[in-house]
């Protein structure tokens, strides 16, 4: 019989009279893990279409690390393509501030 760890969890922690850890939706479950800051700015870049010298160049970094990072935001984000990273970006842009000097 196969018993998930979700399960074992849920009356595990009931039985030691807690209330049972909630079981993530599939949604949260394929949600990515929100980004760093400095993964932030790596996504920024791409979206401008810079390279990973480029990026690296920006970031004073090496292109060695800029590529890690990219390929650690394909993995983190479920994406094969930068192409794909930057279109994430453009579609999860914050909406544009307002602020009090951008009035004119």
């Amino acid at each position: 019989m196969l018993i998930t760890c979700s399960w074992r969890a849920r009356h595990l922690s009931g039985a030691l009279g807690r209330p049972p850890t909630p079981t993530p939706t599939p949604a949260e479950e394929n949600a990515p893990t929100p980004l760093t800051r400095r993964e932030q700015e790596v996504v920024a870049l791409l979206a401008l279409g810079l390279t990973n010298k480029e990026i690296a160049a920006k970031l004073v970094i090496s292109p060695r690390s800029a590529g890690t990072r990219v390929a650690n935001l394909l993995g983190k984000l479920g994406f094969t393509s930068r192409t794909q990273i930057a279109t994430w970006a453009v579609e999860h842009r914050p909406p544009n501030r307002q602020g009090p000097d951008r009035h004119r």
